[in-house]
């Protein structure tokens, strides 16, 4: 593969991974996957979560994906760009881990955005934390953050009609 091919090859993944990462949060986290999730949700004590299995599993895509590339694992079998996928999929893992948990939940460092996207992605994180409980709720996303104010009218209408429960702090 040629080096510009690689390069779009990771980024089209790092991209993609957004959507699997919308999708999976949407339907699986809240969905059959609640009780590995639901322990982020709710306040604790914990340096761990339950859900930070999650992760275990995206590492175990990129190194499935890697080892589908490699030579040395398939031989003559190995896929190249198995190898580039694998690498888009760790560097969003990388991405995740620093705007998800760093960043938005404070696990690594400390800081508070006061302006810009940084506190956009903080707000509607903090937006879907919103909810009580798997059903309803808006931001599914870990790095594109929707307008907060349209995320909010969209909890507004779930708490109207019955979908979603809202924490009070957001109430009207």
């Amino acid at each position: 593969m040629s080096t510009l091919a690689i390069i779009a090859l990771v980024l089209a993944t790092v991209i993609a991974m957004e959507g699997v990462a919308w999708a999976s949060h949407k339907y699986i986290m809240h969905g059959f996957g609640w009780g590995w999730h639901r322990d982020h949700h709710e306040p604790h004590g914990r340096r761990l979560e339950k859900n930070d299995l999650f992760a275990i599993v995206g590492a175990a895509m990129s190194i499935s994906m890697f080892a589908i590339g490699s030579p040395m694992i398939f031989g003559a079998a190995a896929w190249e760009p198995g190898t580039w996928i694998g690498l888009g999929i760790l560097c969003y893992g990388i991405i995740y881990t620093l705007v998800h948990d760093g960043l938005v939940h404070q696990r690594y460092f400390r800081w508070v955005p006061r302006r810009g996207y940084a506190k956009r992605l903080v707000q509607a994180h903090k937006l879907h934390h919103a909810t009580i409980g798997k059903e309803g709720g808006v931001s599914f996303g870990f790095v594109f953050a929707r307008d907060p104010a349209r995320l909010k009218a969209e909890l507004k209408a779930q708490r109207e009609a019955g979908i979603a429960v809202v924490r009070e702090a957001l109430v009207d």
